[in-house]
């Protein structure tokens, strides 16, 4: 099975332009090392998607909520669509497998950078509305972005969400510790844990200590879920 047909499977959705999801998949240092020109690259279908995205999400938002004034709204919808939520939404894909990369973003860990992945996901959905319409777009952006947004909002509101629950639960201060940094300078990955005092929690990494910060409060805060300390309701709800 070609790596295309295999993402489809991933997707639920058939291109009949094969082209079109080749183009969403390829990064431009992989467009550039082979000299495709930058048409080749799915920057352009980046843009579009962007526009999709944000158009769907704001359709959802505004029929979902319907008590929530814009400026709840216009928040809510930024925290949706931005860099580090898109590229959760990938791990269900698991788009990064499937890109077209060259070879210098291939060793420096391109895959799984958060930038190149949320960018994908927008060319995907550029991708998907050209070739089948903004009904396959909205379909596919409801099924990989707007599922499960509790969960979703327990990941890009994490550092938040569990600062209030240290504060209301433990005497203890919740702090971050780096525990390695590995890679050259061009392409470090850090590995951060989450303490509460000095009881260790959840562990998350990243190419940035603030993003490896989120993960790790991420994974605290489903520990915590575990353990019965976060409650099945507002909010904090997975």
């Amino acid at each position: 099975m070609s790596f295309q047909k295999e993402f489809e499977e991933r997707t639920g959705y058939r291109f009949q332009d094969k082209k079109l999801l080749v183009q969403a998949l390829t990064h431009s240092s992989r467009a550039n090392e082979r000299h495709l020109g930058r048409q080749a690259a799915n920057e352009r279908l980046e843009f579009l998607g962007d526009a999709v995205l944000e158009l769907v999400t704001s359709d959802f938002l505004y029929q979902e909520y319907p008590d929530k004034p814009e400026g709840e709204l216009t928040r809510l919808r930024a925290s949706i669509v931005c860099e580090p939520t898109l590229a959760f939404c990938t791990r269900e894909l698991d788009l990064g497998q499937y890109l077209l990369l060259g070879k210098g973003e291939e060793m420096t860990g391109g895959r799984k950078r958060d930038s190149i992945l949320s960018d994908a996901m927008e060319a995907v959905i550029g991708a998907i509305y050209l070739d089948g319409g903004l009904a396959s777009a909205k379909e596919f952006i409801h099924r990989f972005v707007l599922n499960d947004l509790g969960h979703k909002q327990l990941f890009f509101d994490s550092k938040t969400i569990l600062q209030e629950i240290v504060q209301g639960n433990y005497s203890e201060e919740l702090h971050y510790e780096l525990i390695r940094a590995e890679g050259p300078d061009h392409g470090k990955k850090f590995v951060v844990e989450a303490r509460i005092g000095d009881a260790a929690y959840g562990e998350g990494e990243g190419r940035s200590k603030k993003a490896a910060e989120q993960e790790a409060a991420y994974h605290t805060l489903l520990q915590l879920k575990q353990q019965g300390v976060l409650g099945d309701g507002g909010n904090v709800c997975i």
